[in-house]
């Protein structure tokens, strides 16, 4: 399999995984990951082998493609299913001569791909279940209800984790996450002083803080933590693997549409999703604990990476008050 670029789409096809798995037991399910997505191979649960393709956003990376092919081809898969609809990612199973090579239509792919299916309308079917019928026969139902996704966590792993970031779990205080970034741009981004003034409120309340994202979040969660003295402010800090562990402990997570809320949710905690340009039924987090919020904007969702009006009302215009209103709510569930 050819996995996708985006943490929240791996997270999501962790259900494709495991329907590969229940249809064809014998066989082994392996993916072709980015170096970004790769460490989070041995959390999925259903993925059997992992390899690692060390090709940046956007790049080409035609000898590196052809390279790990020619290693693959030893593996005489029957098999590849591509992910991603671009044209550059259905090159590997091709140079890899792979007999069956499953997609959605995406770039134009004939040749490239022998297995198309048609492109799904442009963001009405949900993810999930566009990924689940890239394992079924044609015409043949989708599961219902629809299976969410899930990560493995262990102990041993989450104690090492707390350890080397120098954090104690006091049971006697529940801990909430704030997770302020979205890679896919600012039109999915809650504004960062909405969070700040969240932050002060819920540590009011005699709550722990944690601030979790990527490096590029650095500077939104100094900001918080700035804003509300106490806040422990881990962007940048953690690999995947340990940010799943620590989402795993807290009592609830505020998040925007984001690859970490896909994250949260597959660890089985208590979300509050918010959402700007995206659409909660196209990209819902996967997680039946899960509270979503929009302002159903006649705008939103246009499902861009800048408001293209240039004020972002969808998000800026969510107030704190309806926030912490849905915590509460989460909280007393």
């Amino acid at each position: 399999m050819i996995g996708p670029s985006w943490i929240g789409d791996l997270v999501q096809s962790q259900v494709l995984f495991s329907c590969l798995h229940e249809r064809y037991p014998d066989r082994s399910v392996e993916c072709v990951l980015p170096r970004w997505t790769y460490e989070l191979a041995p959390r999925i649960p259903g993925l059997d082998q992992a390899y690692e393709l060390d090709v940046g956003h956007g790049q080409l990376g035609l000898s590196k493609r052809w390279r790990l092919a020619r290693d693959l081809r030893t593996r005489n898969y029957d098999q590849a299913i591509v992910l991603p609809r671009s044209w550059k990612s259905a090159l590997l199973p091709f140079f890899a001569r792979i007999p069956r090579r499953t997609g959605f239509l995406g770039e134009m792919r004939y040749g490239l791909l022998n297995d198309i299916l048609p492109n799904p309308p442009r963001y009405t079917i949900p993810y999930r279940d566009q990924l689940l019928s890239l394992c079924r026969h044609e015409d043949e139902p989708l599961p219902q209800p629809i299976p969410m996704p899930r990560l493995l966590v262990e102990p041993p792993d989450r104690s090492r984790t707390l350890e080397r970031l120098g954090l104690t779990i006091n049971g006697d205080r529940a801990i909430i996450a704030l997770l302020p970034g979205a890679e896919y741009g600012p039109a999915k981004r809650w504004p960062i002083d909405h969070f700040a003034a969240l932050a002060k409120i819920i540590q009011g309340m005699g709550y722990a803080v944690w601030v979790l994202g990527s490096a590029r979040d650095q500077i939104a969660g100094a900001t918080i933590a700035s804003a509300a003295p106490g806040v422990v402010n881990l962007c940048g800090r953690t690999s995947l693997p340990e940010v799943t562990d620590l989402l795993s402990t807290v009592s609830l997570a505020v998040t925007n549409d984001s690859g970490l809320m896909h994250l949260a949710a597959a660890t089985g905690i208590r979300l509050v999703c918010l959402y700007g340009s995206s659409s909660m039924d196209y990209t819902p987090p996967g997680s039946e604990r899960a509270l979503s919020l929009s302002l159903h904007l006649d705008c939103s969702p246009c499902f861009a990476r800048e408001c293209p009006l240039g004020h972002l009302n969808c998000l800026r215009n969510l107030p704190v008050s309806m926030v912490m209103d849905a915590i509460q709510r989460q909280l007393s569930d």
